[in-house]
């Protein structure tokens, strides 16, 4: 985190509005919110508080800064359990049509919780993100810098999903607070406020039977010991699709939900 004095002086992020079209946080809804707790405690070394949603959320803790949200599936949601990034919006109405105006889907939502208005929606290609409009999480510009989670847009055509992404969420309009975008090395590159936050590329297959290779927003965990991390899932019911010892593994969690852990330092 920066600590000179001109950064000490500004104004603190608490809502999307400051940051519009950011990534803003990531959450998983699984089926069993302890069963789920225990997983990733034994595999990522995270421990929990509650949140200010309710008794069936939770703040994931690193080393005791907030990491992500766990949440529980209500009973009647047919959905699949995934781990999904949330954009931040100054108006979710508004950004929910402009979704729908360019062939996305919104699925859930606009709902309104305690601290704002959420929604769940897709792209073009079934990619599955959130929209955020409301208060953010305490001192979030230091989840933004430390970047205990960071995305990656596998899609088919990265540059199509930029055009997409940025008329939805207002990427590179030059207004205060916008994400800047920088095509670099046939990937899409994102940043807030000077720090990577996502990045997007090509490659993913449609029509894949496989979900690990279709379009979809992968959520990235930098850790220690990406082979630690690895033996742990196995040994708590996970499974590993993907593994490129000391590097980087695609694991699923015991209810489906996939992530990637990163070696720290090969993260973003």
């Amino acid at each position: 985190m920066n600590t000179n004095s001109s950064a000490a002086t500004e104004p603190a992020v608490t809502s999307s509005g400051s940051v519009f079209g950011a990534p803003c946080w990531v959450s998983l809804m699984t089926r069993d919110l302890d069963a789920s707790q225990d997983f990733y405690a034994s595999v990522l070394g995270w421990t929990f508080r509650p949140a200010r949603l309710g008794d069936e959320f939770s703040v994931a803790l690193s080393e005791g800064r907030p990491v992500a949200g766990l949440g529980a599936l209500a009973g009647p949601l047919q959905v699949a359990v995934a781990w999904t990034p949330y954009f931040a919006v100054e108006n979710a109405n508004q950004t929910a049509s402009r979704i729908r105006e360019r062939s996305g889907t919104v699925a859930v939502g606009p709902v309104a919780l305690s601290i704002g208005r959420g929604a769940l929606a897709a792209d073009r290609e079934g990619a599955v993100f959130g929209i955020w409009e409301g208060r953010l999480m305490s001192g979030w510009e230091v989840w933004r810098a430390a970047n205990p989670a960071w995305l990656r847009l596998v899609t088919r055509d990265a540059f199509e999903a930029a055009i997409f992404y940025g008329e939805v969420f207002d990427w590179a309009c030059g207004r205060p607070g916008c994400v800047d975008v920088e095509y670099a090395q046939e990937e899409v590159v994102l940043r807030s406020a000077g720090h990577v936050v996502a990045r997007l590329n090509s490659g993913a297959l449609e029509a894949a039977p496989d979900p690990a290779i279709r379009p979809r927003w992968q959520v990235h965990f930098p850790v220690r010991d990406v082979d630690a991390c690895v033996e742990a899932a196995v040994r708590n019911g996970g499974a590993v699709p993907d593994h490129t010892p000391g590097r980087v593994a695609t694991l699923r969690d015991p209810d489906g939900g996939l992530f990637t852990v990163t070696a720290r330092v090969a993260a973003v």
